[in-house]
């Protein structure tokens, strides 16, 4: 989640960890994304409330950034540095890869990634770049195929399909939408847990 997400991300933030998510990745992306000075303002701001919180806070495809904020982990691209490397800098910390094709799940396995996030499941509004959607298919390959690896799906999740997405391999769900335009965070969070 990030600026271009919500005219009031903090805030959203908030209700969102008063509601009980788990984990918080920061995403400041999209023609309106803070830049500079602001950018990592912001990004201190998000993970000052996730501390307070006791929630985890992830920086996305920023390994710099994860690195000078001490983040609890990073997640990146297949374009962006080899996970080993990122691994490195980030020492001990959570190091996480998105993940399309069976060759990429092959690839972050190999490479120790402590989690894959497998999408978009289905179409999105929070990225104007993704891929096709692949459906639950994929998801219950890569379950199945590796039952020791942490498994986030994204893209297009919402209330009334997370449980189908948990139920096909998720060990968790990676959301934007379904949360900044929510009238009610808290009942928002409840049924993505499946309460």
């Amino acid at each position: 989640m990030g600026t271009s997400d919500t005219p009031r991300p903090l805030e959203v933030l908030e209700e969102a960890l008063e509601a009980g998510i788990t984990l918080f990745q920061f995403r400041e992306k999209g023609e309106k994304a803070l830049t500079g000075a602001a950018y990592e303002q912001f990004a201190r701001d998000c993970q000052r409330l996730c501390q307070s919180y006791g929630v985890l806070f992830i920086v996305n495809d920023d390994v710099d950034l994860a690195v000078k904020l001490n983040a609890d982990g990073v997640h990146i691209g297949q374009d962006d540095e080899p996970i080993a490397k990122v691994q490195n800098r980030m020492s001990g910390k959570l190091v996480g890869v998105s993940a399309h094709t069976q060759a990429q799940i092959v690839s972050a396995v190999k490479e120790g990634a402590d989690y894959v996030g497998i999408g978009p499941i289905y179409p999105t509004i929070s990225k104007t770049d993704a891929k096709q959607p692949m459906g639950v298919a994929f998801l219950k390959q890569v379950a199945q195929e590796y039952r020791d690896l942490p498994i986030v799906a994204i893209g297009g999740i919402n209330e009334e399909n997370a449980a189908t997405v948990v139920a096909g391999g998720a060990d968790g769900v990676a959301v934007i939408s379904v949360i900044c335009r929510s009238q009610c965070i808290k009942e928002t969070v409840r049924k993505l847990k499946g309460i």
